[in-house]
């Protein structure tokens, strides 16, 4: 996620009062609203990082202007839990495995640790100056916290919830995922127009992959590790490049909304979903390797986050103001 100033927080709050919630499908929006919108505690301000966890059907929201994290039952449809006292919380990421919810408490520079049993914080960890998103390496039993400003990795071992490394990456960090088959993790280092693999193993840097011109500022980053593709979203020239992970080449590049943030992909339909600060949302279709675009729309105003369900397709955007509250809009795919 971006680093929001208070200038431009207060922008936000005057632009969102002037925008319209834009529900309805338009001609070509391969997306139309499936449930009604679900209303979510806290302000009508800022949200950031959304995180699935599919055993449970439960859906956990970084509610970064309230400082709190929201889980939503996705059976009932109504809000579970609200986790509160996580101030400038960026980054949210349940892992089922370890019946956990990290959240990036960025305004205190740690990393808080939260049971799904109780939906209380059981653990906490320092994780650099801005921690924003992670990665969970599950062989490692270690989560990889991008720490956006500090310019580094932080790692931290989920059996103790302490932190165990810090790792320089020479520049702002973007999105760290997990590459299951090589077992390492990769790094958008946004600043340098580069992706950085991590060895687990060890903690440290084995290789940079530098990104052609046509992306300026990688700041997220999506693995299709099965068909061994990587999802670059470059935010200062609003692309969208597609890169095999085998020769880590750049295989096409795409237009997409303004400032592209969250990315998500159903890889039961094989469609790609890119949310971006403009509010504007584009849909691709995956074919071998080339992406197909859908549809692109407006969506909602500070439209930026995104999840899927791969099981039900069921897509979901957090919108921090539609009528003076903030909501949870729940799509299906129109075909």
């Amino acid at each position: 996620m971006r680093i929001v100033t208070p200038r431009m927080a207060a922008l936000a709050t005057v632009l969102a009062a002037l925008a319209t919630a834009a529900g309805a499908a338009a001609p070509g929006f391969p997306l139309h609203p499936s449930h009604p919108d679900i209303t979510l505690p806290g302000g009508a301000n800022r949200f950031d990082y959304v995180s699935l966890d599919p055993s449970r059907k439960e859906l956990f929201i970084a509610h970064l202007g309230s400082g709190m994290v929201t889980a939503v039952n996705l059976q009932t449809m109504r809000v579970a839990a609200n986790v509160t006292d996580i101030p400038g919380v960026h980054g949210v990421l349940a892992v089922p495995k370890l019946g956990e919810v990290f959240a990036a408490a960025t305004d205190r520079n740690r990393l808080d640790v939260i049971s799904e049993r109780t939906y209380r914080v059981i653990a906490s960890a320092p994780a650099g100056v801005y921690p924003d998103g992670m990665a969970f390496a599950p062989p490692f039993n270690e989560l990889f916290i991008s720490d956006e400003a500090g310019r580094t990795e932080t790692v931290v071992d989920t059996r103790t919830d302490r932190r165990v490394a810090t790792i320089p990456m020479g520049g702002a960090v973007g999105n760290s995922q997990y590459d299951s088959l090589t077992r390492q993790i990769l790094v958008d280092v946004q600043t340098r127009d580069e992706i950085v693999a991590i060895d687990p193993r060890v903690n440290t840097i084995s290789a940079r992959y530098r990104l052609p011109s046509s992306c300026d500022n990688d700041h997220s980053l999506l693995l299709d590790v099965p068909r061994r593709l990587a999802f670059v979203a470059c935010d200062h020239n609003a692309r969208l490049l597609l890169v095999d992970l085998r020769s880590m080449r750049v295989l096409s590049v795409y237009p997409v909304g303004r400032d592209p943030d969250v990315l998500a992909f159903d890889s039961g339909l094989q469609r790609l979903y890119v949310a971006s600060e403009s509010g504007v949302v584009a849909v691709f279709a995956l074919e071998g390797e080339r992406l197909r675009l859908l549809g692109r729309k407006y969506l909602a105003y500070e439209a930026h986050s995104v999840a899927v369900d791969s099981r039900t397709h069921r897509v979901y955007f957090p919108l921090q103001n539609v009528g003076g509250r903030g909501v949870l809009r729940i799509m299906a795919p129109t075909n």
